[in-house]
This record gives C-alpha cells, structure tokens and sequence, in this order.
C-alpha cells in the first residue's frame, strides 16, 4: 500500500484470495493483526522498524510481539553504497538507514520474521537485469525463505537467480511482465519455468 487512499483495494484483493498474499505499507503494531484478520497470510514491514534511518530493535520486537514471528515479513530493500555492499532504504528507498544488507543482519533478524523480501532498489523497474552480486549474497546465506526483486527482464534473468542462489531464493517479477504492462515475459511462461522447475 504505497501512498495514500489504497486501503479498499487491499481489502477486496485479500477477500478475493484469503491467506493467499501478503500486505506491506504503513504496517505498525497498532494495524498488523487487522490485515491478517483481513486475509493477509503476513505482513511486510520496513519503514517502521527505524527511527529516522537508525534501526530500532525495539520497534522490531513490538511487532513480533503484535503478531508472532511466523506472520512477519522483513522487507531489507537496499541500495547499494558507495564503498561496496548494500544498506537497507526506507521511504520509497530514498532514505537510506543505518542497516546493512549482510549475513550478520540475516542472522540477527532471522529470529524475528518468516521471511526476507529484498528488493534491488538501483534496479527495480528499469526492465535491465538483476543484480548479480546481491542475488548471490541472499543465495550464499539462505536460511529462512528470501525473495529478491528488481531488474528481471527475461526468463534467463531466473535461471540466472536460480543459479547465483543455488536454488535458494524466491523471485518477483513486475515492470517486464505482461500482465503489468510489460513485452519481455509473460506470466503464463514464468507458470511454465516453475512447473518445469519442480518436476
């Protein structure tokens, strides 16, 4: 829920498919458990667990403690820095905190969440190709289930994940698929590239 005025469309997507997505966008403690009693299967969160652009334990553990571990999703969407590595950005990834983006972090946070959603802020939605290295650092630790976005243009781009990864990553596509308005790939055959994937 980016932005404003997106409440009523969440509603009616989560009733369309109870227990079948996730919600991110403004979640607090204060509002997580209302999206999971809507039909959200988790919640995502990143700009409340800082202040300012200093993570905030304790702002972690109020929400884990609001909804349990199991419902929680970390999204650790990133830039990449000036001196290597990547920091966490908040804000519609225009500010970036304090957090990096390492398996120190994945091991600290791991004990809070289900899951790890990191999007590849510098890619995101250019439709140019994934970040390499950084789907190679969420392959190279893989401990709880992580989904990496940004920059897929063409199936190669999953097999290209599948392998830096070593299988262990998840992927979301946007801008490049069909169904969003993109020409590059077609939801029916990323359907195909998974059945083709679990046989």
């Amino acid at each position: 829920m980016l932005g404003e005025g997106n409440e009523k469309s969440a509603k009616l997507a989560l009733n369309e498919y109870p227990g079948g997505m996730q919600i991110g966008g403004g979640i607090t403690p204060n509002n997580a458990s209302y999206w999971l009693d809507e039909g959200a299967s988790h919640v995502i969160v990143t700009s409340y667990i800082f202040e300012d652009s200093k993570f905030s334990e304790d702002k972690l553990q109020a929400l884990t403690n609001a909804v349990g571990k199991d419902k929680l999703v970390i999204d650790l969407s990133c830039r990449t820095c000036p001196n290597g590595g990547w920091k966490v950005a908040k804000d519609k990834w225009k500010t970036i905190t304090d957090l990096q983006v390492s398996h120190a972090t994945f091991d600290s946070l791991s004990n809070q969440c289900a899951e790890f959603l990191i999007h590849a802020a510098d890619v995101e939605g250019k439709c140019e190709g994934i970040d390499d290295d950084l789907a190679g650092l969420l392959g190279s630790w893989g401990k709880i289930p992580m989904t990496y976005a940004g920059g897929v243009k063409a199936l190669g781009d999953l097999n290209r994940i599948e392998e830096l990864s070593s299988g262990k990553v998840d992927v979301t596509i946007g801008s490049a698929l069909d169904i969003f308005g993109g020409s590059s790939i077609t939801y029916q055959e990323c359907l195909d590239w998974n059945k083709r994937k679990n046989n």
